[in-house]
């Protein structure tokens, strides 16, 4: 794939992202088509998105091509989980030196490809450009090309320096190469008519092992899963789906349209948190598949399901009921966990919309309801204001925000990528019961919100 200038602008202005829906004539666009500014990238560059997006197959080398920096601790702060190869685990980089920066990366480069084959035996090696490489003009195409025909197996360029934009670009662009260099290269070795795909779940902290046995007692086999938990030969094979289900529609929409459009796949928006998603989720796959049976027996697996989880979370829902909660993250669970948190008998009194589409945000709006607040910025000092507020007993936004929550003297719960524990599905509902419970009824906070002794002194005096 070559990063042209067309294709980063066909990328930003994707016609199947709902930031679109809303608008017409000249708006329709426009904001995705503006020019990254210094700073946009601030959440993560484009390389950070690609890599996001890819390093959860789990038996492919990923290459960093750039100086050490840029590989970074990237492999260890994400929770995607494996149930085989832990390769994708192994952070592999060309550590370019100045030298490299002035006479090119190339040969370095192509002896890194080798040396992996040769020690590692990988399915594949994805090969990432960084701001650097991109600078200096190193041809990753020519070199992944040379090296796959000497190694004999595929070497993928990710064109994704970070300067060309954000992360959620990065995440386009890493679906973009799937498409290019993986999807239909292979053929299972059989179909059946109920292959779906799972599309933009990452298996974070084992999330998807709590949903695929749900699916294999419906007899729904899950043919590829893009990429959480996968292996190379499931992607290649993923065009043979009768039904792709996206789980994070901002990040891969471009594949979901694109795969659409080349091979007749049609695809659906879906969440696996709470309750009423999950049930949701599971009736509209068997609605879209079309199949008598398979809905009749979709119904009777909800009702058991949702019968078990009302017993096991009974204790939890009276001791949660009535307790405030500040949401701050982004896409799809800026909705999600609204209503995960709704199933419990909690109130979501703010949650952020900086990273929300508008049909995410037209779904927040009803969650919320009138007196709800939404923010569009969530700085610290703007997340301490609103806690203040809304009285708020509890935090639950990305690992960086904790320490805001300490501040405010309230539990916090992470919810973004770094976390180790799963929320998705049936049994994730009673996981994140049992955490939002130990949280909020710690005996650490009665403590911390005692005054200090000195302060007592001076009220004494």
């Amino acid at each position: 794939m070559k990063l042209t200038s067309a294709k980063i602008a066909e990328l930003l202005a994707e016609k199947a992202c709902e930031h679109n829906h809303k608008k017409d004539g000249d708006k329709k666009n426009k904001a995705c088509k503006q020019q990254a500014q210094p700073g946009a990238a601030q959440g993560g560059c484009a390389f950070d998105g690609a890599s996001i997006a890819l390093v959860p197959i789990t038996d492919v080398a990923h290459l960093v091509h750039g100086p050490i920096a840029c590989a970074g601790n990237a492999w260890g702060s994400r929770g995607s989980l494996s149930s085989g190869s832990k390769l994708y685990k192994i952070g592999f980089t060309t550590d370019l030196s100045e030298n490299d920066v002035i006479f090119g990366g190339e040969k370095k480069l192509y002896k890194a490809i080798l040396e992996i084959k040769n020690r590692y035996q990988p399915a594949a090696v994805f090969v990432y450009s960084t701001c650097v490489t991109a600078l200096i003009g190193d041809d990753l195409d020519a070199v992944c090309e040379a090296a796959s025909t000497k190694v004999g197996i595929p070497v993928i360029p990710v064109q994704s320096p970070g300067f060309v934009g954000s992360k959620n670009l990065g995440n386009r662009i890493g679906g973009e190469t799937l498409l290019d260099y993986v999807v239909g290269t292979a053929e299972p070795d059989y179909t059946t008519p109920y292959d779906i795909n799972l599309i933009g779940e990452y298996n974070i902290a084992g999330e998807m092992w709590g949903v695929l046995p749900l699916f294999e007692k419906l007899g729904i086999r899950v043919l590829a899963k893009i990429t959480g938990d996968s292996r190379y030969q499931e992607i290649c094979t993923a065009h043979r789906a009768k039904l792709n289900v996206m789980i994070c529609s901002k990040a891969l929409i471009n594949m979901a349209r694109k795969m659409e459009e080349k091979y007749g796949i049609p695809y659906l928006e879906e969440s696996f948190y709470g309750i009423d998603d999950m049930n949701r989720c599971l009736r509209n796959i068997a609605q879209k598949i079309g199949d008598a049976d398979l809905q009749e027996r979709t119904e009777q697996l909800i009702a058991e399901e949702t019968a078990k989880l009302d017993e096991q979370l009974a204790t939890y829902r009276a001791r949660l009921k009535g307790k405030r909660v500040v949401l701050y993250t982004g896409g799809v669970k800026s909705w999600s966990i609204i209503s995960a948190a709704k199933d419990l008998g909690m109130e979501v009194v703010a949650t952020s919309t900086k990273k929300s589409t508008e049909e995410d945000k037209a779904k927040i709006k009803d969650l919320l309801g009138k007196d709800g607040i939404m923010l569009e910025k969530g700085n610290a000092a703007e997340l301490l204001k609103v806690i203040d507020k809304t009285k708020a007993d509890m935090l639950i936004a990305g690992g960086r925000n904790q320490y805001t929550a300490l501040k405010a003297k309230i539990p916090f719960l992470d919810i973004n990528q770094e976390r180790h524990h799963p929320y998705s599905g049936y049994v994730g509902m009673v996981e994140m019961a049992r955490e939002l419970d130990e949280a909020l009824y710690s005996p650490i906070w009665e403590q911390i919100r005692q005054p200090a002794p000195w302060e007592l002194r001076i009220a004494d005096d």
